[in-house]
């Protein structure tokens, strides 16, 4: 029984842990740190950095 607690407990853990690690925080040239909702993403078309900030705001940087 206490072998299936720690088994159910891992797995509880890893579940919780890869829910909540889409947040990325991006430093700036000028200092500033951006937390983002998931991955910031390259726009080929502008060359600028695409992002969802905390918010839900769709943002732009110049890289």
């Amino acid at each position: 029984m206490k072998k299936w607690a720690v088994v159910i407990s891992a797995v509880g853990l890893a579940f919780a842990v890869s829910g909540c690690s889409s947040d990325y925080v991006m430093a700036t040239k000028d200092g500033r740190m951006i937390l983002t909702d998931g991955k910031p993403q390259v726009d080929d078309d502008t060359g600028l950095v695409s992002y969802t900030d905390a918010q839900g705001n769709e943002m732009q940087i110049k890289p």
